[in-house]
Order: C-alpha cells, then structure tokens, then sequence
C-alpha cells in the first residue's frame, strides 16, 4: 500500500504535465507550427535556399543563407543530417554547410514556437540569437582550419546550386499568414486576450467537474506543474477527436482530400478558436470571451481557405496536409511520452542536485549542462519539457540554454552521422568548438539576464 502511495504522486505529477501540455501549448502553439512546417517543406523549393551554399558564393550571403536555411526548410535534429550530406557533398562550402548544420535544429520553428511558450520568450530568442552567431563563427572556423583540404576537393555544382528556384507570390502569401496565426497565437497582450465580450452558458456540473480534475491531477507550482481547466479537458477531447480523424482523412491525402479530411479540418478550426476564448467556471454556468485573439486568428484562418482553395491546386494541398500529417506522426508519440517521462522525473529528481551541479551561471555549470547534451539526446521538442523540468528544479537559464544548444547537436548518433559525412578529423574539430561555443552561450545568456 505505501509503494502504491508513492507512486500515485509521480504518476499524477506525469498527468498532470501532459494533461496540462495538450490544453494549454499544443493548440495556439503546436497546431500552426506543424502547419506551417508542413508547408515549408512541400511548397518551398529547396533550391531557393541551398542555392546560396555552394563554396564559391560569396561569405555575406553563403553564411547567413546557411544559418536562416534550418529555419525555413523546417529541419529538426533527425532530418538535418541527411540535408547536411546531401549539400556538402554536391558542392556546398565546409563552412555554411557546418553552420546549416549547427544552426538548423536550434532554429527549427517548431522548437523555437514551443520554447518561447513553454519556457519563456527570453531563452527562445537567445536560442536563436546566439545560435545564429556562433553557428557562424564555427562554420568560419571550420573553413579556416581545413581551408588546404577543402581546397582539394572537387566537387561539380549541381542543379541543387542552380540559380532557379523562384518562390512564388502565393506561396510567401500563405507562409506569412501561417506564421502570423502562430505568432498571434503566442503573444500575451490585453488587445488579444481580453474579452470584447462574454456569452454565458448554463451549467450545475462545471464547478463539479473543475474540482474533480483538480483532485485527480493536481497543480503543483513548486514544480511547474500546471492544473487542468473545464476548457483544458474539452481541448483535450477535441484533440482525441482530430486525431481519429487524422487517422481516417490525412492518411493518404496527398492522393486523395475525403469527407474525413474536411471533418478533420473542420475539428482544427473549430479546436483553435475555442482555445483562444477564455472560459471561466462559476457555480451555475460557464463564460466564454470572445477575444482578440478570436476575431484575429478567424480572419486569417478564412483568408488560409480562400487562398487555398483560388491559388493551389488540390494535389498541392494534399501533399501540404500529410507533410504536416508526417510531422505530427513523426514528433507527437515521442514528444508525449517525453513530457509525461518529464513530469514524471519532477517528483523523483532532488533539486539540491540540479541546484548544486548547474543552478548557478559559471563556466562549470554551462559546461555540465553541455555534457548533459551529449549523453542524453531527446528528440525535436522533447528537450523542450526535459528543459522546463530542470528549470523547475532550480537549473539556472545559462546552463539551460547550453543544454538546449547542445543537445540536438553533439548527440552520440549525430556525431556518428557527422564522422561519416566529414571524416574524424573535421568531426572531432566540429564537436570541440560545439561544446565551447555553447557553453560560452549559455554563460553569456546568464550574464546578461542576471
């Protein structure tokens, strides 16, 4: 009986991250991005970006073009590795193809949407700041130690380094609008979140049903746990809902868009504004806002539709849809199992050990958190959860910040890739001037936050 009392707390603490996760960042946040990064990868022509990487382009374009590429072409830690080969060896520079390399994951628009609403605004943009800087600089490195050896290799330019590559009007349109519902999605000010005005519902079992979840899964702000709402549980719902109908119409939707694919659709949008209302409980009915953040998101939602449906033809939709569909299949089951592993290790891991080994911002500590990076890869979002748990724990924002560089790139299977790519030699090198350029990212960060 006392192991079962045990257990109970760190099995609630789990549900409570993931139940927490679902209801308030996977729908502003999540959604969107996998849209969006479904539709960069299907309508965004890669040669409009790799073009820039061949190692006769000039250095002002060849390495901001490869550290904004990750970016743009969506690439996670798993699928930059076969992207970095394929440009290295088909003519790309050392240097840009180390800082697309270095830079990609750290960029990844689905990391940097989640991190800025799971962790905070601050260690996003960082990541992105500091990322971009010193991607540059160990790709310029990288260039200047091996210049001899790159100068030998031959390579012909390929059609991947052609000047064509054109985006067209229509794809930038719907890029911008999708990036614009996520970013309105994310942002916290009166104008989106407070109410324009309140419709209330009837109900005697809102106030049950609120201190029931409260029971079951419990709040815990010592430990960042969040508590689950009405509304949370009923986004929940609707997002069990979409994914069966996933299952039915996203499946194979780049040959065919079906009755499931519109009901599911239909579910996304109806999910996305629901979650922008808020939803407060009272003894004897429910208020639902109408915000902002509602009329905005429908707006551009109906204008997504409209061009959709006058400027792109159906097979491009469908292939749009289960790009983003892969990337949902890709990411999700890994992801909720890591934020439930997450929640999980809050109730078991000592803080006096995370306060001890990296909760305050010295070169030791960032360093540690490095290392921490190497050992114990998660997959793309994964870290983010893991990254919160240490925060939560009393992991100082230096040390996480070189903890979320590092981990997607001096991973065990990543350095492996790297080796059979570069050679040892480079990959040693490579691997040298990551683990210092993170953790001096991480105690810069510090610095400048304390």
């Amino acid at each position: 009986m006392e192991s079962i009392n045990g257990i109970l707390p760190v099995v609630q603490s789990g549900l409570g991250s993931l139940a927490a996760y679902l209801a308030a960042h996977v729908i502003l946040c999540l959604l969107p991005a996998f849209f969006t990064a479904g539709a960069l990868m299907t309508l965004l022509p890669k040669e409009a970006i790799t073009r820039y990487l061949g190692k006769d382009a000039p250095k002002w374009i060849s390495y901001p073009a490869s550290a904004l590429g990750g970016f743009v072409l969506a690439v996670c830690s798993c699928t930059i590795m076969p992207l970095f080969a394929s440009i290295y060896k088909k003519g790309a520079g050392l240097g840009p193809a180390i800082t697309f390399l270095f830079v990609g994951p750290a960029v990844n628009i689905l990391a940097i949407s989640f991190t800025g609403v799971q962790i905070g605004l601050d260690i996003a943009l960082a990541r992105i700041i500091l990322s971009l800087i010193f991607g540059i600089i160990i790709g310029l490195l990288m260039e200047r130690i091996f210049r001899r050896e790159e100068a030998a290799r031959v390579a012909a330019s390929s059609a991947l380094f052609s000047k064509s590559g054109k985006i067209p009007g229509r794809n930038l349109a719907l890029f911008a609008l999708l990036v614009s519902i996520l970013i309105i999605g994310t942002l916290q000010i009166p104008f989106l979140t407070d109410s324009m005005f309140d419709i209330s519902i009837p109900s005697d079992w809102g106030k049950t049903l609120q201190s029931w979840l409260e029971k079951f899964i419990p709040a815990n702000p010592d430990l960042g746990i969040e508590g689950v709402s009405v509304q949370g549980i009923f986004l929940v719902g609707l997002l069990v809902l979409i994914t069966a109908g996933a299952f039915k119409g996203f499946g194979n939707v780049d040959s065919e868009i079906t009755g499931w694919t519109i009901a599911s659709l239909i579910l996304i949008v109806l999910t996305l504004l629901f979650a922008s209302m808020p939803v407060t409980v009272n003894s004897n009915h429910l208020t639902l806002g109408f915000t902002g953040r509602f009329a905005i998101e429908l707006i551009f939602i109906l204008a997504i539709w409209a061009l959709a449906k006058n400027k792109f033809s159906t097979r491009e939709v469908g292939l749009w849809l289960w790009e983003t569909w892969r990337f949902v299949r890709q990411i999700m089951p890994l992801l909720l199992a890591g934020v439930f592993g997450a929640g999980m290790a809050r109730g078991l891991i000592p803080a006096n050990w995370i306060e001890m080994l990296a909760g305050r911002n010295t070169i030791w500590a960032n360093l540690v958190g490095v290392l921490f990076g190497v050992f114990m890869y998660f997959p793309t979002l994964v870290e983010v959860p893991v990254a919160q748990t240490f925060l939560s724990l009393g992991m100082h924002r230096g040390p996480l910040l070189a903890y979320l560089l590092a981990d997607p790139e001096l991973s065990v299977q990543s350095v492996l890739i790297t080796n059979t790519v570069i050679g040892k030699k480079k990959t040693a090198v490579y691997v040298i001037l990551v683990i210092i350029f993170s953790t001096l990212s991480g105690w810069i960060f510090g610095m400048l936050i304390t």
